[in-house]
């Protein structure tokens, strides 16, 4: 080996040893923070399920980020800072990115035409409407864009890709952290009263599948309520979700481009280039082409199982780092603006996709 050779590696090796010392305190709390909300989400289940009777779990994703907040005077040491920003961006996107492997294309295409554009123009209204009515309230574009991502796509995940393209205001994190517990507690709500109004509007077993999954904001809400109505409910509930999840990729890039020609600063950068998103692409399609060789099946299937059980533990540890970042005070002064927001968005796709349906 020549001494350049050697230089280099040992240069290598110098910058990885710096990269962990920089990063390893801030990141090894966040990991900690969400192994522990992963044990606790079962236990807490449990409790509630004692107290109350009732069948709920609060997720750990919710759980993770309130440690997180109780934490947040001991992550504001300097100590922490690098990790928990590297966790919130970088770790971030490389587990929305994870998420297509969830997605086969020919699920999307057994939709229908009519049934995929009901969902585009839902999805585009609620959108648009959380960013005029949080205008109208005199709050900031970037929880509009937040509050509408989380309605229209997929609730946590959402509103955590839209953050990434998002230009960076005062209020930013707590907005972040709002729209995600807002996102879970709507959703949970739906998942218990959405059926029975799908019983009350008359609508059919695809009908009913197709409103499930068009409104619903998170996937494990979707599957609750669509397969507690029936086996063929659910299926159709969980395809429509996951054409939702798919069109994570064009709402990011449509957000990053808006706000990049309204002149939004977008943390370091001008111009956001969401690499995540056409990675999150690339797995939908490699999800999509697999099955058409079946020679490979066994080889794809534990590592995609590994890369879907990295996604959710990546999307944890990022959760937890926001909470870090994030103080209950600032939290606190979330008014009814912000929930008047919020709740508009989820009645406008609902009302779209109802009255669609009943056309």
């Amino acid at each position: 080996m020549s001494e350049i050779q050697t230089s280099r590696q040992s240069r290598t090796l110098a910058d990885i040893g710096l990269a962990v010392r920089r990063l390893g305190p801030g990141l090894a709390l966040a990991i900690l923070v969400a192994l522990i909300s992963d044990r606790a989400e079962p236990i807490l289940g449990e409790i509630i399920h004692s107290v109350f009777g009732a069948v709920y779990r609060l997720p750990a994703i919710v759980i993770a980020l309130l440690i997180g907040m109780s934490l947040y005077r001991l992550a504001q040491r300097p100590l922490f800072e690098p990790g928990l920003d590297w966790s919130v961006r970088t770790l971030l996107r490389i587990a929305i990115a994870l998420l297509g492997v969830r997605i086969a294309l020919s699920d999307i295409v057994d939709l229908g035409l009519a049934t995929a554009l009901l969902v585009i123009v839902s999805m585009t209204m609620t959108i648009v409407s959380a960013v005029w009515f949080s205008r109208l309230l005199n709050l900031d574009d970037g929880y509009g864009a937040l509050a509408g991502a989380a309605n229209a796509v997929c609730g946590a995940s959402a509103t955590l890709a839209a953050a990434s393209v998002v230009p960076n205001y005062p209020r930013k994190g707590a907005d972040v952290a709002f729209t995600v517990m807002a996102a879970n507690a709507v959703s949970t709500l739906a998942m218990v009263f959405y059926p029975p109004l799908s019983v009350a509007l008359g609508l059919d077993t695809q009908a009913t599948g197709i409103l499930l999954g068009a409104t619903i904001h998170d996937m494990a809400q979707v599957v609750g309520a669509g397969y507690a109505v029936s086996e063929p409910v659910g299926n159709a509930a969980v395809i429509v979700k996951l054409f939702r999840v798919f069109l994570l990729l064009p709402v990011v890039l449509a957000l990053g481009l808006w706000f990049t020609r309204r002149g939004g600063e977008h943390g370091a950068a001008q111009v956001p280039m969401p690499t995540f998103a056409f990675a999150f692409l690339g797995l939908c399609i490699l999800n999509s082409a697999i099955p058409l060789t079946p020679s490979l099946a066994p080889i794809y299937a534990p590592i995609k199982l590994a890369m879907v059980q990295a996604s959710g533990w990546g999307l944890l540890i990022a959760i937890a780092a926001l909470g870090l970042c994030t103080s209950f005070t600032s939290l606190m002064r979330i008014g009814w603006r912000h929930v008047t927001v919020f709740v508009t968005a989820t009645l406008v796709i609902l009302c779209t996709v109802a009255g669609a349906l009943l056309i």
